[in-house]
């Protein structure tokens, strides 16, 4: 049995005067106010949010 790895995420920054579609990635990692920190899997779909919104978030390994 193969365990995915997670990965924590948290918004650092300020959404206000974001590019909306920068903004729409942080709505789909599940974040709403500055500190606020989520787990999501390891998978190339996440990577790929994570990596346009790096101005703006923290991640680290769970």
């Amino acid at each position: 049995m193969t365990k995915t790895k997670k990965l924590k995420v948290t918004l650092k920054r300020s959404k206000a005067g974001i590019i909306p579609k920068h903004k729409a990635c942080v709505q789909g990692l599940g974040l709403k106010r500055i500190n606020q920190s989520v787990i999501v899997t390891n998978d190339p779909c996440m990577l790929g949010m994570i990596k346009k919104v790096s101005y703006l978030v923290t991640v680290e390994e769970v």
